[in-house]
């Protein structure tokens, strides 16, 4: 075996590839929150339906995509790889002094939060990401004024066994633009409106909160990059931005869409 390969099988391997995988995640999650906040707009789900159409057909999102279905699966194989390997070496279990553990409670239950949040992830992109590539969803066509872009006329269209070509384009005899795109929008307002899949939602999003207050430090540390002049820096941004922002961020969206919408 080469010295790549076995550096890659032991044990600071994996956690390399652990970290690595879940850095890159990281960015996705800013990305994705960001891309997402298009929901709160109150346009009909013209801006967002928009975004989802973009984040699927333009080539370098789409390659990028496949790298990430490829990173939570790696990062999945490897947690539980890494859980199975650590509990074989400590069969008895973490320590405790003075009733509690010598180890922070995210660190013992990081295998725990990664399986709430590998559950909702299937239940996720079942709903939508799966619904949005091969489900029957309907259509919406929204005509926004060009004098007055706040005035939007939607009109759903029904899916009748064939798949609509996006259409954006201006017409010139109303004074309108038009945008018909697939109704990803009207999937997501239905799914928030159902208080279990809110539930799971809001739940995965405090799992995710606890799993990157811990993970986001423990990458650098990993890959080395934990001198004392930066993590204060990194401390800050694994707590209060990827702690608290970003699963806050995430979870407002099914609690505004099924109490106001």
């Amino acid at each position: 075996m080469s010295n790549f390969a076995q550096t890659f099988s032991s044990s600071l391997g994996k956690k390399l590839i652990m970290s690595l995988t879940g850095l890159f995640m990281c960015t996705f999650l800013v990305i994705h929150l960001i891309g997402n906040l298009q929901l709160f707009k109150d346009d009909g789900g013209q801006a967002f339906n928009s975004y989802a159409y973009f984040m699927t057909h333009f080539p370098p999102i789409k390659v990028i995509s496949y790298l990430l279905y490829t990173s939570i699966i790696v990062h999945a194989i490897y947690a539980l790889v890494l859980t199975i390997n650590n509990k074989k070496a400590r069969p008895i279990g973490y320590a405790v002094f003075n009733g509690s553990a010598n180890s922070p409670w995210t660190s013992r239950n990081m295998g725990i939060l990664g399986t709430i949040l590998l559950i909702f992830l299937v239940v996720h992109m079942s709903n939508f990401w799966a619904q949005y590539h091969w489900g029957n969803l309907p259509y919406a066509r929204y005509e926004i004024s060009l004098q007055n872009p706040q005035d939007i006329k939607v009109t759903s269209i029904p899916f009748e066994g064939k798949e609509l070509a996006h259409a954006d384009y201006v017409d010139a005899r109303s004074g309108t633009q038009v945008i018909i795109a697939k109704n990803l929008y009207k999937i997501v307002n239905e799914s928030f409106k159902q208080w279990w899949y809110v539930t799971l939602y809001v739940i995965s999003m405090a799992a995710l909160s606890f799993h990157l207050i811990h993970g986001f430090r423990s990458a650098f540390q990993t890959i080395g990059w934990d001198h004392k002049k930066y993590i204060p820096l990194i401390r800050f941004l694994g707590v209060w931005v990827f702690g608290v922002l970003i699963p806050i961020g995430f979870a407002a969206m099914p609690l505004y869409f099924f109490f106001f919408k």
